[in-house]
């Protein structure tokens, strides 16, 4: 088993108002933590257009709680 680096969750941080995702500039939903602890932050749209491929690099994610991201449960068989 591949050990991976997964922030506690009361330091987990969700989108917060104002944040615009990476790609387009819209309203974030998802955040996601990559390896080396940098964070990625997209729109619903981006988010689940890109969701197979951000699972690859993901080691945790956050999102907006009315947001249901396509890539949770590839996530969660991932580890």
């Amino acid at each position: 088993m591949t050990p991976t680096l997964t922030p506690p969750p009361e330091t987990e941080t969700r989108p917060v108002a104002g944040e615009r995702c990476d790609r387009c500039s819209a309203a974030a939903k998802l955040r996601i933590t990559l390896a080396g602890g940098d964070d990625l932050v997209f729109c619903g749209h981006h988010a689940n257009k890109y969701a197979e491929n951000l699972v690859k690099v993901a080691v945790d994610f956050s999102a907006d709680s009315e947001f249901d991201w396509r890539g949770s449960e590839l996530l969660a068989s991932k580890n």
